[in-house]
């Protein structure tokens, strides 16, 4: 039985993939928060987040790098840990630090430190000449409007330290830049507490489609588990609205995309104990990188990948912070292609009715969550705001994005927001 300590969390299903394969692996971990009332409130009613099933819960003041790293130290020294890690961005560069202090598996932090920054990863990529967008970092306004005309309008505001598509937002013109940037201004403090890098992002406007790569790294070899696609919607802002494993893709764009994320994981130092979700666009000039994520992917995308393949990337996850060589074999499970579709509320108010009650019947339906009547909406601007979503398989083939959108156009019936 190894012993693994986590390191914070998200709270939405990683925060119970995660722990189910610690578990299913025959291992247990000691989980290490700040603060305990974030995932109480992330639990539903009556029952215990499965993350507050560790065999310790300690808290400590994991923002503060010093203070985690000695705090790390101190708990390390009475358990003997095999392994550290987090599914959570904000906390992957701090617990590469931590693995690297105690000599424990795990990248190099300065990979993991140049992947969550999206400044650093534009210009790791670019000095190891992979082609990609112009770009430019800055902080005063004049700045960031001289560069803006430099790079030409449309183009993509970016946050450098944000995840899920947060304040992503195209601009065509120098007023609705000015709107993004003084946006980003008014949010200085992440969701768990961590003051934001102020420097601003600007990107050329990428066209054709966005596919992600999922990959295993371990020993030195990257194992590629396959590509998925994703739809998008939300303008002028990017959010994420479906996915379907593997990508209806002809044989060069898997090559084409696979063989980018390879290139970017080898430039950023990410080959040994990593699972990555590297986001490719297949544009018109080739394929260009959008993120490289040193994680597994999220929006249950992991999910997808193993009802089609049989490969679980959260026991992956595992493993590899073990210094382990995961499992990734193939299976027939039956399935050619699982797709999922979100829910995705276009108007603020609260949510009247929303009835999911008729896709209990649906055979080909894989899972369902639908938001309780109730909640408050926003207009989504992000991949945070969804009221739900609907996960269904294709035995036969490609056909599990139509069928996901047809049942999502069913709720959208159902769907009452006053």
């Amino acid at each position: 039985m190894a012993h693994l300590l986590m390191v914070e969390s998200w709270v939405g299903s990683m925060s119970r993939l995660l722990p189910r394969a610690v578990r299913e692996g025959g291992h247990e971990f000691t989980f290490l928060t700040r603060d305990l009332h974030h995932y109480l409130r992330a639990a539903p009613e009556g029952a215990a987040h499965p993350l507050l099933g560790a065999r310790n819960v300690v808290t400590a003041d994991t923002n503060d790098p010093d203070t985690l790293l000695t705090q790390a130290e101190r708990l390390h020294a009475a358990f003997g840990f095999d392994g550290v890690l987090t599914s959570c961005d904000y906390y992957l560069p701090a617990v590469a630090r931590i693995a690297g202090h105690l000599g424990l598996p795990g990248p190099g932090p300065e990979a993991v430190h140049n992947a969550c920054r999206k400044d650093a990863t534009r210009r790791v990529l670019a000095d190891a000449g992979l082609p990609g967008p112009r770009f430019a970092l800055h902080e005063e306004w004049a700045q960031l409007a001289r560069a803006a005309r430099e790079i030409g309008y449309p183009l993509v505001v970016k946050p450098v330290d944000l995840c899920a598509g947060m304040y992503v937002r195209r601009v065509d013109d120098e007023e609705q830049l000015a709107d993004a940037v003084r946006a980003l201004a008014d949010f200085p403090v992440n969701a768990r507490g961590q003051r934001r890098e102020p420097a601003v992002l600007l990107e050329e406007l990428l066209d054709g489609p966005e596919v992600s790569v999922e990959t295993v790294s371990h020993a030195g070899a990257v194992h590629v588990v396959g590509v998925t696609d994703k739809s998008v919607g939300g303008a002028p802002a990017f959010v994420e609205t479906g996915h379907m494993f593997p990508a209806a893709l002809t044989p060069a764009d898997t090559e084409a995309a696979v063989d980018t994320a390879l290139d970017a994981l080898k430039a950023l130092g990410l080959t040994d104990g990593v699972v990555a979700h590297t986001e490719v666009k297949l544009t018109s000039a080739g394929p260009r990188v959008v993120e490289v994520n040193p994680r597994p992917a999220g929006n249950r995308i992991t999910e997808l990948v193993r009802h089609v393949t049989g490969i679980d990337l959260a026991a992956a996850f595992v493993d590899v912070a073990l210094g382990r060589a995961p499992d990734l074999r193939r299976t027939d499970t039956g399935l050619r292609s699982a797709a999922i579709g979100f829910l995705v509320p276009d108007r603020a108010g609260t949510l009247d009715r929303l009835d999911g009650t008729h896709l209990a019947g649906e055979k080909d339906v894989l899972e369902a969550e639908l938001a309780e009547p109730g909640r408050a909406v926003r207009a989504a601007g992000s991949n945070n705001e969804y009221l739900g979503h609907v996960m269904a398989g294709d035995p036969d083939g490609p056909g599990a994005r139509a069928r996901v959108e047809h049942l999502l156009s069913t709720l959208r019936t159902e769907l009452v927001i006053r």
